[in-house]
């Protein structure tokens, strides 16, 4: 399937590795230039030169740290410097420290909100003209299957990604008749350095062996297994394909049916 993303160009938030890489090393491959993002030039500068080299869509990078309020800024003149302009964003954040919420501390919450939730919102602002005026557009946001089915030691992050539910559910009513779809991806356990520093958090609250804890986390899921990177990334980019031209204002789950409900 010509998934249409040749030319396209896509800034892809928190991107130096992870989840986010995995999205713009897949983006890249289908042709689609890319923008990547994150605090450590070193690491960025060597992901990027190391897509550009595979000789299909091309990689720039700006670093930046999404707590600091010019983030979005950055992002948008380094998008501008490289590209002109973005036809695709895709918002990924790092995750909130783990913990109860019942032991939440407020202050910590409210400067996560900025990171998480403020610093997406005025990324998509910024970028908004730009698709608007081309009739075309995609916005993804990359949730966590807590904004669904709540996961008790993540509650900050439950709480904040669910905050990003309804602002794109809202969006996507106001921008659908215009060739602009706007939708959340959640992922349930991917395999990631976010994952293991998780288990590993586990490990030490419980005593308990990391492998063990893994084992255990794999054996709730109904697929057995944690995800793949490249599983979960190509899930988002035919989300922000042309062929996905006629969903928006959706959910998609890629969990491995961690989630209960239909």
């Amino acid at each position: 399937m010509d998934l249409g993303l040749k030319g396209k160009r896509a800034l892809v938030m928190s991107s130096s590795r992870g989840l986010g890489l995995g999205i713009a090393q897949v983006l890249a491959g289908e042709g689609a230039d890319v923008l990547l993002t994150g605090r450590s030039a070193d690491r960025l500068a060597q992901e990027a030169e190391a897509i550009t080299a595979k000789g299909a869509g091309r990689a720039e990078w700006v670093a930046c740290d999404l707590a600091q309020d010019d983030a979005a800024d950055r992002m948008a003149q380094a998008v501008e410097t490289h590209f002109g302009a973005a036809d695709i964003l895709v918002a990924n954040t790092g995750g909130p420290p783990p913990g109860k919420m019942a032991d939440a501390d407020l202050a910590v919450l409210a400067a996560q909100f900025n990171q998480m939730v403020l610093r997406v919102m005025e990324t998509a602002e910024r970028l908004l003209p730009a698709m608007r005026a081309a009739g075309w557009g995609r916005i993804l946001t990359i949730g966590s299957s807590g904004v669904v089915q709540p996961i008790p030691t993540l509650a900050m992050s439950n709480t904040l990604r669910a905050a990003l539910v309804g602002w794109s559910k809202s969006l996507s009513n106001d921008l659908a008749a215009e060739g602009i779809t706007v939708n959340m991806l959640l992922p349930g356990r991917i395999h990631t350095q976010r994952t293991d520093e998780l288990d590993a958090a586990a490990a030490r609250r419980t005593g308990t062996p990391v492998e063990e804890v893994r084992a255990a986390s794999a054996k709730t899921i109904p697929a057995g297994r944690y995800g793949r990177v490249e599983e979960f990334a190509k899930t988002a980019a035919f989300l922000v394909s042309e062929p996905a031209s006629y969903i928006t204002g959706s959910l998609v789950r890629c969990d491995g049916g961690s989630i209960r409900s239909v």
